[in-house]
């Protein structure tokens, strides 16, 4: 049985989430994208958690039920530390499979930080330490580092990374198995990275929103577990671990260098330029020059056994361009729910039915970008500095080459 799990996002307890995102909302949502298993986001909130343990069917395989979705208990932390004379601040994602065992941990996590402040607290802790507080609970806990690539919250980002995994965790990195690309990047890019090659790379949405659900995710088969799951991710296991659905990465709002007050962005061959030209302040270090500085390797060196994947538009950004027409306005979002009754899921729709069906069962100018887009049809305007990046389904022209075309 195929699955498509999508492990990182928010509830509505985390800072800038909508209020939407509750249980009933994220199951229903989840269910239209076509996402079998979702995590719960926020697993550190006490009052989320109560909300979750009530509502939430313990299925005692480390997964858990609601309305027809299944769930895993996961949620993103911000770890706080100083290393050598610099202020860390980093991301990662914790998964567990017990409430039994999520009450110890938030206990620990108790002493080094206020759970109630935030969905996504600030835990004053290294990534050393954190690996060795959470191995002692368990070892069916996992610590994934989160959009590893973000300028200020990544494990390699540009304003508070690190340039090696083992500078942030030491000792303990070989307890981390699996690393998040983020928007802004992909499997591609990430293993150009010779410290990233024995790592298995992963995607998720880190939605604050409903709408957001599953526009990043890991499509897997026969995983019924928490530790199917979590092996076929350890062992990157082809035959399970089918492949990840990213972003085009340029419409990441981190992929580019530049300075979004000023408007002021650059293709990687500008920029060595490190200040804005207009106001003179630090340009906004991107992902693609952040990677292309961390590259250790030619393509050719580097090991088998990677997973696959593919890259894809949303929907709605889909039906946006094909109607001209906003992606919140009743015009789309009518079109959206043809597609959805004509094809059973969003997922569906972008990945999984044949041109064949496409043609067949929904609008031709949205089947004719449907294959445009899984053909890399794209024309893409770079995200930089938290502006997300634009891209142009080309539906008459031949396959587009390059990162900024």
């Amino acid at each position: 049985m195929r699955e498509i799990l999508d492990l990182h996002v928010h509830s509505r307890f985390s800072r800038a989430t909508s209020k939407d995102m509750n249980i009933e909302g994220m199951a229903e949502r989840a269910k239209k994208k076509g996402i079998t298993i979702l995590g719960t986001g926020d697993i550190t909130h006490p009052e989320w958690m109560k909300e979750v343990k009530k509502k939430l069917v313990d299925l005692k395989n480390g997964l858990f039920e609601f309305g027809g979705v299944k769930f895993i208990l996961s949620g993103e932390i911000n770890i706080v530390f100083n290393l050598d004379g610099k202020l860390r601040k980093i991301h990662v994602l914790l998964t567990v499979p017990s409430f039994d065992l999520l009450d110890v941990l938030n206990a620990e996590l108790l002493h080094f930080g206020d759970l109630l402040s935030d969905g996504r607290p600030t835990i004053f802790i290294s990534g050393e330490k954190l690996l060795k507080l959470v191995s002692s609970i368990s070892d069916k806990i996992f610590v994934i580092p989160a959009h590893i690539w973000t300028p200020w919250f990544g494990l390699f980002g540009s304003k508070s990374g690190f340039d090696r995994i083992a500078d942030c965790f030491g000792d303990e990195t070989y307890k981390i198995f699996a690393l998040e690309t983020g928007l802004s990047s992909d499997p591609y890019l990430n293993y150009l990275v010779r410290d990233i090659d024995r790592f298995t790379v992963i995607s998720n949405s880190d939605a604050h929103s409903l709408e957001n659900l599953g526009r990043e995710a890991n499509v897997m088969e026969n995983v019924s577990s928490y530790e199917e799951i979590f092996t076929a991710i350890k062992n990157k296991d082809r035959k399970k671990f089918l492949f990840t659905i990213e972003f085009f990465p340029e419409e990441g709002k981190y992929f580019g260098d530049g300075h979004r007050k000023c408007g002021v962005h650059f293709v990687p061959e500008c920029a060595e330029k490190v200040f804005c030209p207009v106001c003179g302040k630090p340009l906004t270090y991107g992902v693609f020059h952040r990677v292309m500085d961390l590259a250790g390797w030619k393509e050719e060196e580097r090991s088998d056994g990677k997973i696959p994947f593919i890259h894809v538009i949303p929907l709605k950004e889909i039906l946006s361009q094909v109607f001209k027409k906003g992606k919140g306005t009743k015009v789309i979002e009518r079109e959206y729910l043809n597609v959805l009754n004509e094809l059973n899921t969003e997922i569906d729709a972008l990945v999984f039915k044949s041109k064949r069906v496409l043609f067949d069962k929904i609008n031709a100018d949205v089947a004719k970008a449907i294959v445009a887009m899984r053909s890399g049809n794209v024309v893409k305007q770079a995200g930089y500095d938290g502006e997300y990046g634009k891209l142009t389904i080309n539906m008459e022209g031949e396959q587009q080459v390059g990162l900024f075309n």
